[in-house]
C-alpha cells in the first residue's frame, strides 16, 4: 500500500522525535541539531528510494540509528553517521560533500560503512571473505564503523521477511558466521542473542518455532519459580538494606537450539532454560563487597555448585563484561543459574562499548574491549593471508570463552578457552612468541602444545636460536599467533628460496651450465615445477641434490635441446611453493581418509577446501568459496573437517638415528647444538643412557627429505666419541 507523502513526513518526524527520546546518551541542543542534519541530508537522498516491502526507504537508516542509539548506546556522532551510512552509496552525494557538511569525524565512519557496502555486490565466497577481511580492518580506524554495521544487519534481520528464501538464507548463515560472534566479542550480548535467533528463524525455522513455542508456554511456570525465589531471597536482602532488583529471562531460543544439538536431548532435558539476575545499587568502591555479600545470602539459602562459580568481577571479560555467575540447588530441586552484578555491571553488559566510556575515569584506560582492539590491530595489519583463512581464524577468537593465567610475576592474562602455552607466549610479545623453545607451567616443562586452565602460572623460556616452524601452527588457537606464525614461515621461505638461487647458481657454474632465462624454463620443466621461486626453495632444502642437478644437465645439454617445447610459467606475483599438490590430508594430525569431491563446486589439487561429513556418503571435500559454504560452516561447524592439498615430496618426514659410541663431557649438548644451530631438522625426542664409560643415544627427527638427513649423519659422525649412527 502507496502511504501519501503528506503522512509518510509526518511519520518520519514522529520518528526523528522518538529518536531522540530513546537515546541512552544525554543529547545535548548541538547534539540534536548534528541528528537533524544528517537526517535531513538522507531524507534528500533517498527521496525517491523504497525497500522491497513498499515502505519508504528512509525509515531504514532511521531504525539503524534507533538501534544505535538506545540498544547500544552510542553518542550524537554515531547516530548521525548511521542515519547517513547508506548515502553515498545511494545518492548522488560525496564523501567530500559529507565532510564538508558533517565534519570529517562523521564523513570517515560513513566512508567506512560505504566501503563495506561496494563490496557487497558480488556473491562469490571468496570475495565475500575479502569482505569480511576489509570490514574487520575498519577496527583499526574506528570501531564505531563495525558497530553501525552490525546495527544495519540487526534491522535487515528483523525485516528479513519480505525477502526471498535464497536471499534469507543466504544473509542468516552471514549473521551466523560473523555478525553474532562480532557483537558478542565486542560485548552485544543482547544483540548478538537476537542476531541469533532471527538468524534460526530463518536456517531452522521448524525448530525455531517449535522452541518459541514451548518457552512461551512455560512461561508461567518460570515467572512462578522466580516469585518463589524472590519470597525466599528478599527478606534476608532487605534485612541488609540492600537495594536491588531481580529479574528473572529466558535463555535465548538459539543457546537452546545449540544445547539440544550438542546434547542431542529434547527441549524437556534443557534444565537451565532461564536464569535469575539480581541488580544492585551500590557505588564503585563497594561493589566487589556486596557482590559477595549477596553471593553469601543466597548460598545461606541454597546450595552451590562449585564447579559453576564463575567470578568476573576480580578478572572481567576481555571486552569488560562483569559479573558474578553462581549455579544453586534452587526450589523444587532444580539448578538455577543467578547472576549478580551492580546498575553499572548491567549497563556495560546491555550496551557493551558505549556504556564503557561513561564510567571510565579521566584518561584512564580500558583494560577490557580497548586491550582486545589494540592487540588485534598487529592480526589485522596481515596482508598477505588468504582472506577465508583470515576470516576463519579470526573468527575462532570471537566466541570463544575466556580463562585467564599468570606470567611468573603475577600479571594476569586473559586467553580464549583452549588456548596453548604458545598462544600464551605470543600474548606476552610476537618475538618472544617466535623465539620460545620451551614453556613452564605451574613450575613444571611442558610440551608447546600444552592446553592452559584457569589459574596456570607460565613460563616462558626462549632461544636466539629459535624460531617458528610448520606444524606450531596445528597447536595454536588464537589468530594473533597464526598470524605471526604463518608472516614468520613466509619470510623463512623466501630467505631459502634467495639462498637456493644462489646455490643453483654456483653449481650450474660449476657444470658448465648458464644461468640464464632459457636454463632455469628447462630447469622447472624437467623438474614439473611451475614457478622460479619454488626451484629455488627446493634447491634450497635440498629436495633437489647434486646428483638431480648433473642429471638436469645432461638432458640439458643433449641433442634433444633443439626439441624443447618452451613452456609457460606462472608469474612471480603467484604464491610462493608447494604446487605440485598430490595429496589430500584431514583435521590437525593430517590424517588420509578416504573422500569424494562434490559435484557443486569440483575442487581440484591447489584449491582451498574443507571436509564435510555427510549423512550417507562419507566425506564430501568443498571448496572454501563454494555457494554451499557459509551455509555448511554455519549451520553444521561440527561437521566440518579442516583440510588441505599437499605436495607430500616436500612434507616432513620421521626419522630415528641410533648413536653409540664413547661417552664424552658435553656430548649431549654437542649434538643438540649441532642439530638445533646447522640444519633443517626438527628434534621431536632424544633419549641418553651411559653404562660405564660407553653411551647409546635414541634421536627421533623431522628431515623434508633423505639428502638433509644424509647431511645430518655426515656431520654427526665428526663428533668426538661418536663410533656408529644407524637407522632404526
Amino acid at each position: 500500500m502507496i502511504i501519501s507523502e503528506k503522512i509518510e513526513n509526518k511519520k518520519i518526524a514522529l520518528e526523528y522525535k522518538e529518536l531522540l527520546k530513546i537515546s541512552y546518551q544525554r543529547l545535548s541542543d548541538s547534539d540534536k541539531k548534528i541528528i537533524r542534519q544528517a537526517l535531513n541530508i538522507a531524507v534528500k537522498a533517498h527521496a525517491n528510494q523504497r525497500r522491497k516491502s513498499g515502505e519508504a526507504y528512509i525509515f531504514h537508516p532511521i531504525n539503524v540509528a534507533k538501534i544505535v542509539a538506545e540498544k547500544i548506546g552510542l553518542e550524537a556522532t554515531s547516530i548521525a553517521a548511521a542515519i547517513l551510512h547508506d548515502v553515498i552509496e545511494d545518492s548522488d552525494f560525496t564523501i567530500n560533500e559529507i565532510n564538508k557538511l558533517m565534519g570529517k569525524t562523521i564523513g570517515k565512519i560513513v566512508g567506512g560503512l560505504t566501503k563495506i557496502s561496494h563490496l557487497k555486490k558480488d556473491q562469490n565466497f571468496s570475495l565475500q571473505a575479502e569482505n569480511y577481511r576489509k570490514m574487520l580492518l575498519t577496527l583499526n580506524d574506528d570501531v564505531r564503523v563495525i558497530i553501525i554495521k552490525i546495527a544495519d544487519r540487526l534491522h535487515n534481520m528483523q525485516t528479513l521477511d519480505v525477502m526471498s528464501e535464497e536471499k534469507q538464507l543466504k544473509i542468516s548463515s552471514e549473521t551466523l558466521y560473523i555478525y553474532a560472534p562480532l557483537a558478542h566479542r565486542i560485548g552485544l550480548y543482547n544483540i548478538k542473542n537476537e542476531l541469533e535467533d532471527l538468524s534460526l528463524k530463518f536456517t531452522e525455522p521448524k525448530k525455531y518455532f517449535s522452541i518459541k513455542t514451548k518457552l512461551e508456554r512455560s512461561k508461567k511456570d518460570q515467572d512462578n519459580y522466580i516469585k518463589t525465589f524472590t519470597n525466599f531471597i528478599s527478606t534476608a536482602l532487605n534485612d541488609e538494606k540492600i537495594k536491588y532488583i531481580i529479574q528473572g529471562r529466558s535463555k535465548s531460543i538459539y543457546s537452546i537450539y545449540k544445547k539440544m544439538e550438542e546434547k542431542a536431548i529434547d527441549f524437556d532435558q534443557v534444565f537451565d532454560k532461564f536464569a535469575i539476575r539480581i541488580i544492585y545499587k551500590a557505588s564503585i568502591t563497594e561493589e566487589k563487597f556486596l557482590a559477595w555479600k549477596i553471593y553469601s545470602i543466597i548460598t545461606d539459602h541454597y546450595t552451590p555448585n562449585p564447579s559453576r562459580l564463575r567470578d568476573w568481577i576480580t578478572s572481567p571479560r576481555s571486552n569488560g563484561y562483569e559479573s558474578l555467575h553462581i549455579t544453586v540447588m534452587g526450589p523444587l530441586n532444580q539448578w538455577i543459574e543467578i547472576q549478580i552484578r551492580s546498575e553499572r555491571m548491567h549497563e556495560i553488559a546491555e550496551k557493551g562499548y558505549a556504556a564503557h566510556f561513561k564510567y571510565k575515569q579521566g584518561n584512564q584506560k580500558d583494560i577490557g574491549i580497548e586491550d582486545w582492539l589494540d592487540k588485534l590491530q598487529e592480526v589485522l595489519k596481515s596482508q598477505n593471508e588468504n582472506p577465508v583463512d583470515f576470516v576463519e581464524d579470526f573468527k575462532l577468537n570471537l566466541y570463544a570463552e575466556e580463562i585467564y593465567v599468570f606470567t611468573p610475576k603475577g600479571e594476569i592474562k586473559s586467553l580464549p578457552k583452549g588456548a596453548t602455552a604458545l598462544d600464551f607466549a605470543f600474548a606476552i610479545h610476537s618475538e618472544i612468541g617466535k623465539k620460545t623453545r620451551g614453556t613452564r607451567v605451574n613450575g613444571k616443562l611442558v610440551p608447546l602444545s600444552k592446553i592452559l586452565s584457569s589459574g596456570d602460572q607460565v613460563e616462558i623460556l626462549t632461544s636466539e636460536n629459535t624460531s617458528p616452524i610448520a606444524n606450531w601452527i596445528d597447536f595454536v588457537k588464537t589468530s594473533r599467533a597464526r598470524s605471526i606464525i604463518k608472516s614468520s614461515l613466509k619470510e623463512e621461505e623466501k630467505k631459502i628460496s634467495l639462498e637456493g638461487e644462489q646455490i643453483l647458481k654456483r653449481k650450474l657454474k660449476h657444470i658448465k651450465v648458464n644461468f640464464n632465462e632459457k636454463a632455469i624454463k628447462y630447469a622447472l620443466n624437467f623438474f614439473k615445477i611451475n614457478s622460479e621461486e619454488d626451484l629455488y626453495y627446493r634447491v634450497g632444502i635440498g629436495k633437489i641434490d647434486n646428483s638431480k642437478i648433473k642429471e638436469y644437465a645432461i638432458n640439458y645439454n643433449s641433442t634433444f635441446l633443439n626439441f624443447f617445447t618452451r613452456r609457460k610459467t606462472n608469474d612471480k606475483k603467484n604464491k610462493l611453493y608447494r604446487y605440485n599438490y598430490d595429496s589430500l590430508v584431514f583435521g590437525k594430525s593430517k590424517e588420509t581418509l578416504k573422500y569424494s569431491l562434490a559435484d557443486c563446486c569440483n575442487p581440484i589439487p591447489g584449491d582451498q577446501v574443507f571436509g564435510f561429513m555427510t549423512i550417507n556418503d562419507g566425506i564430501a571435500v568443498h571448496k572454501k568459496e563454494c555457494k554451499n559454504s557459509l551455509s555448511l560452516q554455519s549451520n553444521y561447524s561440527y561437521r566440518v573437517l579442516s583440510a588441505k592439498w599437499i605436495d607430500s615430496s616436500l612434507e616432513e618426514f620421521k626419522s630415528i638415528l641410533k648413536l653409540t659410541g664413547i661417552d664424552n663431557k658435553g656430548l649431549v649438548s654437542k649434538v643438540t647444538r649441532l642439530i638445533s644451530t646447522n640444519m633443517k631438522v626438527n628434534i621431536t625426542k632424544i633419549n641418553f643412557d651411559t653404562d660405564d664409560n660407553l653411551f647409546t643415544g635414541i634421536i627421533h627427527v623431522n628431515v623434508n627429505n633423505k639428502s638433509i638427513l644424509d647431511k645430518l649423519v655426515k656431520k654427526l659422525n665428526k663428533i668426538d666419541g661418536i663410533e656408529k649412527i644407524s637407522r632404526e
